[in-house]
């Protein structure tokens, strides 16, 4: 059976939007700037050829279509999210690595870093921020142009001057083996770009 779906980074970005009635908090949630997600919102009515809100001054509105889109929306990412938290890494140990949505996943060569470490499960939450970080959502982060936060060692992965691309992880757990063997792989990557974009992007955070 084919699925006719809209994209998933628009519905995201409706289903933040939506929860909010903010585009400026879903923004926060997705890191990513508030324009980008009201061009993803834009582009699902679009699409649908359904208005979702209504754009009041300063006020963000969910029209009837909107309402009823909303329940089945967010019900079936909650499905989403439950099947894949069954899903178990293989590997004696499972590290949760939060990823920057600037960050382009095809740079980290995860899939060699698996290879490389079979006893090392690896799960990947993107787009990720300092707040994941601090409530434990994941064990460590890659971000850019974090090079200082209090209790959290940021370890810069790549070269050179500018904001950079850092690997953070909590003081306490920094030089647990699994983390070590992760900044080891990612300081052995070819190093000519950096692995941000340097641009906003919706991707999917449900895991990879």
């Amino acid at each position: 059976m084919t699925y006719a779906l809209p994209p998933l980074n628009a519905l995201r970005a409706f289903e933040a939007a939506a929860r909010h009635l903010s585009f400026k908090l879903a923004a926060h949630e997705l890191h990513v700037t508030p324009a980008a997600v009201g061009q993803q919102v834009k582009a699902l009515e679009a699409r649908l050829g359904v208005q979702l809100f209504d754009r009041l001054h300063k006020q963000l509105i969910l029209t009837s279509a909107g309402q009823a889109y909303l329940p089945g929306i967010s019900e079936g990412f909650r499905h989403i999210a439950e099947a894949t938290s069954q899903l178990k890494p293989a590997g004696a140990v499972l590290l949760h690595l939060g990823v920057h949505g600037s960050i382009d996943l095809r740079r980290l060569e995860l899939a060699g870093f698996r290879s490389a470490n079979p006893d090392i499960g690896l799960r990947v939450l993107q787009p990720a921020g300092l707040l994941e970080l601090v409530e434990g959502k994941v064990d460590v982060l890659i971000g850019s142009g974090l090079s200082h936060h209090p209790g959290y060692r940021c370890d810069r992965i790549n070269e050179g001057a500018g904001a950079g691309d850092w690997l953070v992880a909590p003081e306490g757990t920094a030089d647990c083996p699994e983390i070590i063997s992760f900044r080891a792989w990612l300081r052995a990557l070819p190093a000519a770009k950096p692995l941000a974009n340097r641009r906003p992007r919706l991707v999917g955070g449900v895991g990879s």
